[in-house]
This record gives structure tokens, C-alpha cells and sequence, in this order.
């Protein structure tokens, strides 16, 4: 029978009987895919696994777990950027997926990515305030994603002041003739022109 919710209340008799055909099938490919994944045959289960999401109805929420299975698999291989890409869509099926918010912050962590790991990690701690993992992971990494946004921040602030720099330039002006005052209060900028600046 199909579901409230998935997209079924403007299909026709015979097109609702597809889509649960479908899913079906998708969900024998994913009983084949839990049997390899047991016998440590991971490359064989991620091939079942994207068996199973060819046949899943799109923006089926039960696709989340096809993609968290395959991703699964592919942390097992190692291959980090495919865990992060099957996370993310899983995510975008089921945004409160903690388990896969968990094993995208874990990818993230060991790219050395670690500001997205660390939103990951707090993310998984607000659905669940008892998660150890995240808990532990989101205390060890405050500091490093504080640093490494501030180190994004300080390279993007770098290629804007070249971008400023070559269009004013042109000018007989240069951004070092800016000066920037951040409120302590508000956070907010003011920016005022020294001709005299930079010299």
C-alpha cells in the first residue's frame, strides 16, 4: 500500500502500483546488498546498493538508507569523497539522518576537513543530545574549526584585497588607502578612504 507523503496522491492506480513494485525490488537489492556487506564484500554490497536506488521511486525518504548503506561501504574502502556524496544525498532525502550526519563528519574529519566536520558533529548533537561520538568529536574540534575557518577567512580576504586591489589600480588607488573598524558591539564594519593610507 502506499504511503501519505511520498508523492503518491496525484498518481493513478496503476502508477502507484509501479512505485511500490519498485520499492520492493529496491528493497530485496538492499537484503542482497546486507549480505555481502556481512560477508566483508563491500564492493559488491555498494553494487547492490545502487541497484537498489536505480529502482527506489525518486524522493522515496527510504532512498536516505540505500545512500547511508552505500556510503557505508564506501568508508570501509576508503574512499571518503563517495561517503560524503551519498551522505549528502541521503541528507537531502532525511535531514535528520543522524547516522549519516555521523559518518559524513567522520569522512569530513579523516579529508581534513574539519570545520565541516565539526557542523556535522554539532548538528548530530542537537537531534541527539546523548550521542557520545558527537559529543567527544564536537569538543575536540571546536578549536581546530575556529582556526580553520579564520585561516579560510584571512585567504579569502587575501584574493578579494588582489581582486580590489587590480580593479582600483586602475584608478591610482590601492585598497591599503581603506580602513576597516569592526564594532566591538554590533560586529558590523565601517570602512572609511585615507588617501595618505599604506604609504
Amino acid at each position: 500500500e502506499a504511503s501519505a507523503g511520498d508523492g503518491d496522491e496525484n498518481l493513478t492506480e496503476a502508477e502507484i502500483l509501479d512505485r511500490e513494485e519498485r520499492l520492493e525490488r529496491a528493497r530485496g537489492l538492499k537484503l542482497a546488498g546486507n549480505k555481502l556487506f556481512a560477508e566483508h564484500n563491500y564492493a559488491g554490497a555498494a553494487v547492490r546498493y545502487t541497484e537498489a536506488l536505480e529502482e527506489v521511486p525518486e524522493r522515496h525518504k527510504e532512498g536516505a538508507v540505500f545512500y547511508n548503506n552505500r556510503a557505508t561501504c564506501y568508508f570501509k574502502m576508503g574512499d571518503f569523497e563517495k561517503v560524503v556524496q551519498d551522505c549528502s544525498a541521503a541528507i537531502r532525502l532525511d535531514p535528520d539522518y543522524t547516522k549519516c550526519l555521523l559518518r559524513r563528519a567522520q569522512a569530513y574529519e579523516l579529508q581534513k576537513k574539519v570545520a565541516d566536520a565539526y557542523d556535522d558533529f554539532q548538528r548530530v548533537v542537537k537531534l541527539d543530545s546523548s550521542n557520545s561520538i558527537a559529543l567527544a568529536a564536537s569538543r575536540r574540534l571546536e578549536g581546530p574549526a575556529k582556526e580553520e575557518r579564520e585561516k579560510q577567512k584571512d585567504e579569502m580576504m587575501g584574493k578579494l584585497k588582489e581582486l580590489g586591489n587590480s580593479v582600483l589600480g586602475r584608478f591610482g588607488m590601492s585598497l591599503d588607502h581603506f580602513k576597516t573598524v569592526q564594532d566591538p558591539n554590533t560586529g558590523s564594519y565601517s570602512v572609511s578612504y585615507d588617501p595618505g593610507g599604506g604609504s
